[in-house]
């Protein structure tokens, strides 16, 4: 499921955060960590949809299911900024970056991480080119 667009609803979105940091859970477990309170039917409802869609898992434990994400974090990330990217800023990246840098108030510390993975790409491109 790695290259695949992978798109979540935003309380989908929610329960797999859940999933990510706890790297499985049950129905109860993700329930209690979850930053809105939902009834226990919901957040099952949300688990069956997810596992219906091939994003999650289960296996029984005891009397309830235990359920791993089969999407990584990263993936996610990945098809949710692709899909931002193309919708709101005409396939660019440079005006996303852009937007971030105007629009978010920036620490100088968060500028230079952001500065230093720039030259760090910059660089790994220009070994590639002499490859």
């Amino acid at each position: 499921m790695e290259d695949e667009t992978v798109l979540f609803a935003e309380r989908e979105l929610d329960v797999m955060a859940v999933l990510w940091e706890l790297e499985s859970g049950t129905v109860t477990e993700v329930r209690e960590r979850l930053p809105a309170e939902l009834a226990y039917t919901t957040v099952l409802t949300i688990l069956r949809n997810l596992e219906g869609k091939g994003f999650v898992r289960h296996e029984e434990e005891g009397k309830a299911h235990r359920y791993f994400p089969l999407v990584a974090r990263k993936t996610a990330e990945r098809s949710a900024v692709a899909r931002l990217v193309d919708r709101l800023f005409q396939g660019s990246p440079e005006l996303l970056l852009t937007r971030l840098v105007d629009d978010h108030d920036l620490s100088p510390e968060q500028l230079k991480r952001m500065r230093r993975r720039l030259r760090e790409r910059l660089e790994d491109d220009g070994r590639e080119d002499d490859r």
